[in-house]
C-alpha cells in the first residue's frame, strides 16, 4: 500500500514538473514572439556576403528579387492550396501544433533515439526558419518550437501565418519566397509578370504551384532543372493531394498531370549581385547544401572564399580578347596547388541570360587531354620513357572472342615512325598512346588496362565515372569531363602526386575547395574553418618526371602557343572528333593549374572555321587564352609579393616605434603602411585583342601560324556511343584520325 501511495505521489510530482516546464517554456518562448513577427522585413536586410581571398567583395547571396514581399491577395489561391495539401493538411484545424503528427514523430523519436521524425506544420516550419534552427533538432527544441508555434496563432490569423510563410520559404535555384519562385520557374510562361500590378505568384495555375510546393520539402533533389524526373513525379503526388483534399477538380487533375515542367532554358533563377555570378552561384549551393538556406541566404554572414578577383577579372578578359567575337564560349578554371583553392572560375559570358554553368555542370570530351594519366599509369608501372611504339594505323581486338575490332590511324603526313612515349606525348600522336594503352600496361585485357587508366584519374581526384571502352585512351568517353573537375585532376599532377582538398569541400578529401571561412560578426561560425586534407596518390618523382615530359608539350609540341616563357610550364592540349572540343590543360611548377575549353555546351557542333578559318584545335584558342592567363597570374603574384613586403616593413617600423604586434597588425590592416615603398611592377599585362584574321606563330603568341592538321575522318555508322566507342573518340592536333569501328560488346 505504501508503494502504492508512493507511486502515486511520484506521478502527481511529474504531473506537476511536466506542467510547470510547460508553463515555464510558454512564458520563455514569449520573448521571441516579436523577431517571429517581424522576421520576413528583418531577413530581407540581413543579406550575407562572399569576400575574394583578399579581403574584397565579390557579393551578396541574396537578390532584390528575393526581397519581394506579397500580401495574401496577391498570391493565387492554387499555391496557398498546394502548400497546405502536401506540407500541412491539417493546417485549417490546429492550433499551431498537430498533436497526432506530433505523437507519430515522438514514436519515432524514441525508436531512433533523436529527432527524426518530421510531422511539422506550417507554422511550426514558419518558427523554425524564425529561429534559424539547424537541420537536426534535439526533442526539447521542438517543444519550444511547438509552443512558440501554439503562441504564434493566439496573435495571427491562418492568412497571415500562410502568406509570411510563403514570402519566406526557400524554393531552390537561389529563389527564396513565392514571388521570386514565380518568376525563376514561370516568368516565361506568363510574360508581363512580375510587375507590382501583377506578380507572377497572382497568376500561377494549379500545376504551377503544385511543382513550387512539392519543392519545399527537399529543393535540390526537386530541383526540375537537375532533376526533372523527380520533380515531375513530386509535382504529380501534389496534384493528387489537391484532389482528395478538393482544391482542385477531376477535370484540373487530368488536364494538370499532363503539363511539362518548365524548360531548363526558361528556368531565370534571381540575378546575382556578384562579380563572379557563376562562383557566386556554385559557392552558394555548397553554403546551403552544410548550412541550410536560412542561415547562408540571411544569416549575416562573411564568406571568405579562395577566388582571387584581380586574376578572375584576367581569365574573363582573357576569354574576351579571343572569343568575343565567336559564337563558341570557353570556361575558365584556376587552382591553387598548394590549397585545392579556386582561384578563378568562368562558366559562361553573361550568367543572366545564360546561368547554366559551363565549368561546373558542362560534360565534355577531353580528347587527348586524357593522355597524361595514361603516361602516369606507365610510368608508375615502371615503363621507361623512352619505350617506343610505332606511329602507323593500328587495329586492335577485344571483346568475347576477339571479334570486335578498335583502328587508330593518323593523318597520312602524320606518322612520326616509331617514337618513344615522351615523343608521342609531345605531338600527341595518337597510334602511340593507343599502343601504349592497350597493348603495354600490365593486364591480360584491354579492359583490365583500360581499367589502370580510369583508376589513376580517379586517384587524381576525377569522381564522375570513366569509360572503360577503347576508345576512352583517345578521350572518348560516355560522360565527357567537367572543366572544374578535369583542372583538379591535373592539379595533382601540378603538386606532384598530392591531391589536395579541405574539410570544406563539397567532398572533403576529393575536391577542390570554393572558401576558406565564414564569419559572423567577424568570429568564425561552427564548423566554418577549412583545414587542408592531403593525400599523397602518386609517387612524387614519378610525377616530376611527368611534368618533366609535359614541359615538352610546350616548348616544341603542340601546345607551343601557350608558353608565357615561366620556366617550369607543363601542360596538354586535347581536340576531339571533327574538333568539336578543344582543351588545354597545365600549369607553372607547382603554384597553380588551369584549364581552358572551348566549344559548345549542347552539341558537338565542329569549329572547323572559327580560328581565322581554320579549326579550333587545343593548341589554338586554348592554348592562347591559357597563355593570357597565366601571363596575368604572374603579374599579380608579383604585386602580392611587393604588398607583403610593403607590410613586413610598415609592422616592423611600427613595433621599432614601441608598438605591440598585434597593434601593428591591426593598424596594417586598416590600411595604415606606405605601399610606395614597395611598388608593384609598373608594367602589368593587358594583352593584345585578338584579331581574327591576324595568325599566331606555333611557338609563340605572333607572326607566324599555328600547325594544324587536316579535319579528322567521321567514324563509321556501327560505332556505338553507350560503349563510348571510336565515333567518342577524341584524335588530336598532329596525327589525328581514329577510324574503324567498335561493336558493343
Amino acid at each position: 500500500m505504501k508503494k502504492l501511495r508512493f507511486l502515486f505521489v511520484l506521478l502527481g510530482l511529474g504531473i506537476l514538473a511536466v506542467i510547470s516546464m510547460i508553463f515555464g517554456m510558454m512564458a520563455a518562448v514569449s520573448q521571441d514572439l516579436p523577431a517571429i513577427y517581424n522576421f520576413a522585413q528583418y531577413k530581407a536586410s540581413k543579406n550575407s556576403v562572399v569576400v575574394d581571398s583578399s579581403g574584397r567583395t565579390i557579393g551578396t547571396l541574396s537578390s532584390d528579387q528575393n526581397k519581394i514581399l506579397l500580401s495574401s491577395g496577391e498570391i493565387s489561391p492554387n499555391i496557398k492550396n498546394a502548400v497546405v495539401s502536401i506540407e500541412d493538411a491539417r493546417f485549417y484545424e490546429h492550433a499551431g501544433v498537430d498533436f497526432r503528427g506530433i505523437g507519430r514523430a515522438l514514436v519515432e523519436d524514441v525508436l531512433s533515439q533523436s529527432a527524426q521524425q518530421g510531422a511539422s506544420t506550417i507554422t511550426e516550419q514558419f518558427v523554425k526558419n524564425a529561429l534559424e534552427a539547424e537541420g537536426s533538432r534535439t526533442i526539447l527544441e521542438k517543444f519550444r518550437e511547438a509552443a512558440l508555434a501554439y503562441k504564434l496563432e493566439k496573435h495571427w490569423s491562418k492568412e497571415k501565418i500562410l502568406t509570411e510563410y510563403l514570402n519566406t520559404i526557400y524554393f531552390g535555384e537561389g529563389a527564396y519566397g513565392i514571388e521570386a519562385a514565380a518568376q525563376t520557374y514561370f516568368g516565361a510562361a506568363h510574360p508581363g509578370c512580375g510587375t507590382e500590378a501583377e506578380p507572377c505568384a497572382s497568376v500561377l495555375e494549379p500545376w504551377e504551384a503544385a511543382m513550387l510546393a512539392g519543392i519545399i520539402a527537399s529543393p535540390s533533389a526537386f530541383d526540375p532543372k537537375v532533376y526533372p524526373e523527380n520533380a515531375l513525379g513530386r509535382r504529380n503526388l501534389v496534384l493528387e493531394k489537391m484532389y482528395e483534399q478538393g482544391y482542385i477538380t477531376h477535370q484540373e487533375y487530368v488536364e494538370s498531370i499532363h503539363k511539362a515542367l518548365p524548360a531548363p532554358a526558361d528556368i531565370k533563377p534571381p540575378t546575382l549581385q556578384s562579380k563572379a555570378p557563376y562562383f557566386t552561384a556554385f559557392l552558394r549551393q555548397q553554403l546551403v547544401e552544410r548550412y541550410g538556406p536560412e542561415k547562408a541566404y540571411f544569416g549575416g554572414l562573411t564568406v571568405h572564399s579562395t577566388l582571387d578577383l584581380q586574376l578572375q577579372e584576367a581569365a574573363e578578359e582573357s576569354v574576351a580578347a579571343y572569343l568575343g567575337y565567336s559564337p563558341a564560349p570557353a570556361s575558365v578554371v584556376v587552382l591553387d596547388d598548394h590549397t585545392g583553392g579556386i582561384k578563378a572560375l568562368v562558366g559562361g559570358t553573361n550568367f543572366e541570360k545564360t546561368p547554366f554553368n559551363l565549368a561546373t555542370q558542362g560534360r565534355r570530351q577531353p580528347g587527348s587531354s586524357i593522355k597524361p594519366f595514361t603516361l602516369l599509369t606507365a610510368l608508375e608501372e615502371g615503363i621507361s620513357p623512352e619505350t617506343e611504339f610505332p606511329s602507323e594505323q593500328r587495329t586492335f581486338y577485344f571483346g568475347k572472342k576477339g571479334k570486335e575490332v578498335f583502328t587508330v590511324h593518323n593523318d597520312e603526313e602524320g606518322y612520326l615512325g616509331s617514337c618513344s612515349i615522351s615523343c608521342g606525348l609531345t605531338y600527341s600522336d595518337n597510334s602511340i598512346y593507343a599502343g601504349l594503352a592497350l597493348e603495354g600496361l600490365k593486364g591480360k585485357t584491354i579492359e583490365d588496362r583500360t581499367r589502370s587508366i580510369a583508376k589513376t584519374i580517379h586517384k587524381a581526384g576525377y569522381t564522375d565515372p570513366i569509360s572503360l571502352n577503347p576508345a576512352m585512351v583517345l578521350g572518348g568517353l560516355q560522360e565527357g569531363v567537367s572543366p572544374l573537375g578535369w583542372a583538379y585532376a591535373y592539379s595533382t599532377i601540378g603538386n606532384d602526386g598530392d591531391r589536395i582538398s579541405g574539410t570544406l569541400a563539397p567532398r572533403p578529401g576529393d575536391s577542390p575547395v570554393a572558401y576558406t571561412e565564414v564569419t559572423k560578426n567577424e568570429k568564425p561560425i561552427k564548423g566554418g574553418e577549412n583545414h587542408p586534407i592531403h593525400h599523397q596518390m602518386f609517387n612524387e618523382e614519378t610525377v616530376k618526371l611527368q611534368k618533366g615530359i609535359m614541359e615538352t608539350v610546350i616548348s616544341e609540341g603542340t601546345g607551343t602557343a601557350a608558353s608565357t616563357g615561366a620556366s617550369e610550364e607543363w601542360g596538354k592540349t586535347g581536340t576531339t572528333e571533327e574538333e568539336g572540343d578543344a582543351w588545354f590543360c597545365g600549369g607553372i611548377a607547382s603554384e597553380v593549374t588551369a584549364c581552358v575549353w572551348v566549344g559548345y555546351p549542347d552539341t558537338t557542333t565542329p569549329m572547323l572555321t572559327l580560328y581565322n578559318g581554320g579549326p579550333v584545335m587545343g593548341g589554338t584558342f586554348p592554348a592562347l587564352i591559357w597563355n593570357r592567363v597565366m601571363t596575368a597570374w604572374e603579374e599579380i603574384k608579383k604585386e602580392h609579393l611587393a604588398e607583403k613586403k610593403a607590410k613586413e616593413k610598415a609592422k616592423e617600423e611600427k613595433e621599432n616605434e614601441g608598438k605591440s604586434s598585434s597593434e601593428a597588425e591591426e593598424e596594417i590592416e586598416a590600411g595604415e603602411y606606405e605601399e610606395s615603398e614597395y611598388p608593384a611592377p609598373e608594367e602589368t599585362y593587358e594583352g593584345e585583342e585578338f584579331v581574327p584574321e591576324e595568325e599566331v606563330e606555333a611557338g609563340g603568341t605572333g607572326g607566324g601560324k599555328v600547325e594544324t592538321e587536316e579535319p579528322v575522318e567521321e567514324a563509321p555508322e556501327e560505332v556505338t556511343p553507350e560503349e563510348g566507342a571510336a565515333g567518342e573518340a577524341a584524335p588530336e592536333e598532329t596525327a589525328p584520325t581514329t577510324g574503324g569501328g567498335v561493336t558493343a560488346g
